[in-house]
């Protein structure tokens, strides 16, 4: 049986790859780390999206975050530190992968990490409005 999708209506055109994409997030989705987003709107029109993911003992050495295809990739990963031992261990020191699909247009504008949590600010600047006329030719 064949699975229908939102993105094969005859009208949008040039989506296919969308629906790669979100597919490929839905299978990555997971709980850890957790993490919430924030909309907020600048005096100069622009959206901007903070992204804050709890990483509780993960050091700056420790993350990665970059930006591919129009994904947000975070990764975390931890290594162990030999002649440690523990008696309770209640932070979770496993590694990580959190994707966030950005829509055309959106900039990565700033990462910190400060308290335990990873904030990532997002930008998408106004979008002008474009209207053009289009030529008939007659063949």
């Amino acid at each position: 049986m064949s699975r229908i999708s939102v993105f094969s209506a005859p009208f949008l055109l040039g989506f296919d790859s969308f629906e790669e994409r979100i597919d490929r997030l839905a299978r990555s989705a997971e709980g850890y780390p957790p993490y919430n987003i924030e909309r907020t709107t600048g005096g100069d029109g622009a959206e901007r999206f903070h992204i804050s993911i709890a990483v509780a003992g993960f050091a700056r050495s420790d993350l990665e975050v970059s930006v591919e295809d129009n994904q947000l990739q975070v990764r975390g990963r931890q290594k162990d530190e030999p002649g440690r031992d523990f008696l309770h261990r209640g932070i979770a020191t496993r590694q990580f992968q959190r994707t966030f699909l950005l829509a055309d247009g959106m900039n990565v504008k700033d990462a910190t990490l400060g308290h335990g949590m990873l904030v990532i600010i997002l930008e998408r600047p106004p979008a002008p409005k474009i209207a053009r006329q289009i030529d008939i030719r007659s063949v």
